[in-house]
């Protein structure tokens, strides 16, 4: 699996989570955040399920016993960290608007390389800080967080930003060791939506008919975003490192803010445009930048 490869996976995870955005704040008119997220990973899981089977049905066993303590490690590090990454930005968009949740959110960016170096003592390269900056500043002219008040629902949305760096982080480990992306992701959405139907049991009213009254919202979060970018997103970490995974990701809230413009005819400023630019010279830097010096010495 090539490096190009990895980065056409990278975008195109973005690419679903940020278009799937509006799906995730229009789906909760109905129910709560948390019957939302359970719905959305349980249609992940049996969208995914068939797929991990039918591909990698010969090597999950041998995988596995590559190291079985920690593949358990990464699966609960990773479903627990998703699980409240999720519901902590599902129940924030009740508390918070779209410009605060796509801003806050963003500080996963800067997360990601210092929890790498106090985890793993791990440095990432000088190029990575200087395109963090970009990228967060590319999202407060994105957001138009500039108009906005903070409001109680930020405090989730930032809280929310720790666990999607962990799971960022242990996503690239995880595929260090092991080489079967579409059942772990498969594993994965099985765990988050567990946890997220015992958790909806206990903190809402779970009617199925008003479910069903948002399901063409949970069939999109739940295939594209909770099964298919999900998968891509270990394909995407295979030969990409955290931190700059991290800053390709913050393409979420370009995909997003265009999104917005197709569907729900919201007009873009010259602040949004610039953002946008701004977020993917960051990318495009973080990319760039590492492999400079290597053309330089040979």
């Amino acid at each position: 699996m090539t490096k190009s490869f990895s980065i056409i996976c990278a975008i195109i995870t973005t690419f679903i989570w940020g278009t799937a955005f509006i799906a995730q704040d229009t789906g909760m008119d109905n129910i709560g955040p948390l019957t939302f997220n359970a719905a959305r990973f349980w249609v992940g899981f049996i969208t995914i399920l068939p797929i991990a089977i039918f591909f990698e049905k010969k090597k999950i066993i041998s995988e596995i016993h590559k190291n079985k303590p920690k593949f358990f490690k990464y699966l609960c590090i990773m479903g627990v960290s998703l699980f409240l990454g999720t519901s902590l930005q599902q129940a924030s968009l009740q508390f918070t608007n779209v410009a605060n949740a796509a801003f806050f959110t963003i500080f996963y960016v800067p997360l990601v390389p210092v929890l790498l170096f106090f985890i793993y003592s791990q440095k990432v390269h000088w190029s990575i800080w200087p395109s963090i900056g970009l990228c967060i500043y590319g999202v407060y002219l994105l957001s138009n967080f500039s108009d906005s008040e903070i409001m109680k629902g930020d405090a989730l949305v930032i809280l929310c930003s720790l666990f999607w760096a962990l799971h960022i982080i242990f996503a690239g480990k995880f595929m260090e060791i092991f080489d079967i992306p579409v059942f772990y992701a498969a594993l994965q959405g099985f765990l988050v939506a567990t946890l997220s139907t015992i958790t909806a049991y206990t903190f809402e009213e779970i009617i199925i008919s008003n479910i069903l009254l948002e399901s063409s919202s949970i069939i999109y979060a739940g295939v594209l975003s909770g099964g298919v970018a999900f998968t891509l997103q270990m394909f995407a970490q295979k030969n990409i490192e955290e931190a700059p995974a991290a800053i390709i990701y913050s393409l979420e809230g370009v995909f997003a803010v265009i999104a917005a413009w197709i569907i729900l005819d919201q007009l873009l400023d010259i602040n949004n445009i610039i953002g946008c630019i701004l977020i993917l010279i960051a990318v495009i830097f973080s990319q760039l930048a590492p492999g400079t010096k290597k053309l330089v010495n040979n």
